[in-house]
């Protein structure tokens, strides 16, 4: 096996594990035809090329919604059965994204970024303050 010795990771084809190194190299040789973006990976390309294409593979049977990327739908998935992986440090209550964590942590830190550019009032989440800027 070939090990890489940046991050430990193990490799059987010495391909894979050349192509593995870009990411820590930088190396970037697949490039996208729409932007010109480059990429260290043809999966990572192909991932960014749904962002032109606007393909989205992955539908929630249960809602409609549909993702680019299958580890979106996964942890969108959790919503549906209940799920909850994110516990609060704080006060134990848990979530089944981060990101739904990160916005209840604002209720203990008190921090509310997202700002009214008319009236400078402050929110805890873009979500509140669109509802705000509506009103």
């Amino acid at each position: 096996p070939y090990e890489c010795g940046q991050c430990g990771k193990s490799f059987r084809q010495i391909s894979n594990f050349i192509v593995h190194q870009r990411i820590h190299t930088g190396e970037k040789l697949q490039e996208c035809s729409e932007c010109g973006k480059r990429f260290p990976t043809s999966h990572l390309l192909r991932s960014h090329q749904q962002v032109h294409t606007g393909e989205r593979p992955y539908e929630c049977g249960q809602c409609g919604k549909s993702f680019r990327q299958i580890s979106n739908f996964i942890v969108h998935q959790r919503i549906h059965t209940g799920e909850k992986l994110q516990e609060c440090s704080e006060c134990g209550k848990r979530f089944p994204t981060s990101h739904l964590l990160r916005s209840h942590q604002q209720v203990h830190t008190g921090e509310r970024p997202y700002e009214c550019g008319e009236c400078g009032q402050s929110f805890c989440t873009n979500s509140i303050l669109i509802s705000h800027q509506r009103s």
